[in-house]
């Protein structure tokens, strides 16, 4: 059930029992733990009840637990999902992850944009620079406790991506730039020729 709230919407019960293929008196119970661990959160609007992850550091914990529950795997080497989509590119609760987005992290880290000191990183003037090029301004960044940037380990390459509030302007401002778009109903985030060409100009 979490697994199907990791691309940041907020479903019903009903629609997370259909997911975990349980039935609708065992989802709830479920839910009920979730809420009590303030895992999740849940909006009423009428009679329905809808649930979502409850902040970035739960999703991130998932994904952290995707990669350790991967060790249990016996001899297979291939991990994370199997569908090339989700592996090529798709959303870890609001930033991108993926090849590309381990491609764009790495970028980051080979034009100097960032600086990284262990799992803590920030951005550097030259990379708001590069940030500038896409139309994203550090005064534009949402004011939060959330940090401006951080590490997140990709479940399947195994290697970082950017996440933080940056992360998530910079997916949200692909999205609004037509470069790439959500799928519906799933993690997917799809890139059309032209703007995967621009995504890997930009970075290039």
């Amino acid at each position: 059930m979490l697994l199907s709230l990791m691309d940041g919407r907020a479903l019903t019960a009903g629609e997370l029992a259909g997911a975990a293929g349980v039935t609708k008196q065992t989802a709830s119970s479920h839910l009920s733990k979730l809420l009590e661990a303030e895992l999740v959160v849940r909006e009423v609007q009428g009679r329905h009840h809808y649930y979502r992850i409850a902040d970035p550091d739960v999703a991130h914990a998932i994904e952290a637990l995707l990669n350790i529950a991967a060790r249990g795997a016996g001899t297979r080497t291939r991990v994370g999902p199997k569908d090339p989509e989700l592996r090529k590119a798709r959303i870890c609760y609001d930033h991108l992850a993926g090849e590309l987005g381990v491609w764009m992290f790495d970028r980051f880290e080979a034009r100097g944009w960032i600086d990284s000191d262990g799992d803590e990183i920030e951005m550097t003037d030259a990379g708001w620079i590069g940030l500038a090029e896409i139309g994203i301004d550090k005064e534009t960044l949402p004011k939060s406790r959330r940090p401006e940037c951080r590490t997140c380990l990709d479940w399947s390459m195994r290697r970082h991506h950017l996440a933080g509030r940056v992360g998530a302007l910079i997916l949200s401002k692909l999205i609004e730039k037509d470069w790439a778009k959500r799928l519906p109903e799933s993690r997917v985030i799809e890139f059309n020729p032209k703007g995967e060409r621009a995504f890997r100009d930009w970075l290039s």
